[in-house]
């Protein structure tokens, strides 16, 4: 009998344990997390669940190029565990921020490990940031990982931009995104490991639906004549959706919104569009249109719709969501450049 009880009493105090284990990962609070722009809020929303609260400094239909951040975006960065930041030189007023938050939590570079696509002068010569010429995808990691970590400027030189060497929008190709969503994956789980299980549950499930919408654009874009695989946007955040699909991304505007379109570029632009015959541009969520409409008017092409560079729409609009926004501007190309 005195075996017996001793055997129930254990068998108690370990099931005891594994309740109290669960309660703890119960009642820890979620994970405060800021993410800078609506795309990378929505892939921490989609990994983390109930598991952590998300605050997104540049909201839906928000341009990162020009934000200005505000008190209120100092505390909640202030307050954050964790800080996902896009890298690649993309949020240039991050540093002031972090700085005058006094950041002290984990800072994650969604972009650590992606393959960057290097920016080129007119020339066709890359540059890092100490103006040395480089041929595209010639760099080591040491590279590539200043350039994330660091959103100061670039040499003014940069092809009319205000980033540095390497193009940032790398969130326009679906296989970065799975890097970006790994990344996120495993800073959430670090902090909070009693619910790791639980992220790379989230992290499976979206990296399924991202690899199957990877497949349902390719054969969209296959479709489209090779006469007419050519777009013209405002401005130039498209070039890793082009490489991943065969097209040829063309704007007057360079990286940045904030960069201004020469009268020159404008007339080179218009003058390849009439060569080349291309028959439709489109405008952008975050762009003044007037001057795609300028070209259009000129050149005789159609607005083929409104494509989202960098931002989501808000929850009523065709891009809700990262996935939302990649189908959408998918859709958006090839039903213009299709027909």
């Amino acid at each position: 009998m005195t075996l017996l009880m001793t055997l129930l009493k254990s068998v108690a105090a370990l099931v005891a344990l594994s309740f109290s284990a669960i309660a703890t990962a119960q009642e820890r609070e979620p994970v405060p997390v800021v993410a800078t722009f609506s795309i990378l809020g929505d892939m921490a929303e989609r990994i983390g669940g109930e598991h952590v609260t998300v605050t997104t400094l540049v909201g839906p239909d928000g341009d990162a190029h020009v934000y200005q951040p505000t008190p209120a975006a100092a505390r909640a960065v202030s307050e954050a565990e964790i800080l996902i930041v896009n890298g690649l030189e993309f949020e240039g007023w991050l540093d002031r921020l972090a700085e005058a938050a006094a950041f002290d939590g984990a800072l994650v570079v969604a972009t650590a490990g992606i393959e960057p696509i290097a920016f080129k002068d007119e020339h066709g010569h890359g540059f890092d940031d100490h103006g040395e010429d480089h041929a595209e995808g010639e760099h080591d990691d040491d590279h590539v990982e200043r350039h994330a970590a660091n959103d100061g400027h670039g040499p003014e030189d940069h092809a009319g931009h205000d980033h540095g060497a390497y193009d940032p929008h790398a969130w326009q190709s679906l296989k970065n995104a799975v890097i970006y969503v790994d990344n996120i994956t495993s800073a959430l789980a670090k902090a909070d490991p009693a619910n790791a299980a639980a992220f790379y549950g989230n992290r499976a499930d979206f990296v399924a639906e991202i690899e199957a919408l990877d497949a349902e654009i390719h054969a969209m874009m296959a479709a489209i004549p090779k006469g007419a695989r050519t777009v013209v946007t405002s401005h130039d955040a498209f070039q890793y959706f082009g490489r991943d699909y065969g097209l040829t991304f063309l704007s007057a505007q360079g990286v940045s919104t904030e960069s201004e379109a020469s009268a020159q570029d404008v007339a080179r632009l218009i003058e390849q569009m009439r060569a080349e015959g291309i028959t439709a541009a489109f405008v952008e969520n975050i762009a003044d249109p007037r001057l795609l409409e300028q070209i259009a008017n000129e050149t005789g092409a159609a607005i083929g719709g409104t494509l989202y560079p960098g931002a989501l729409s808000d929850s009523d609009g065709p891009a809700a969501s990262y996935l939302d926004m990649m189908r959408h501007n998918a859709t958006t190309i090839a039903a213009a450049l299709g027909s």
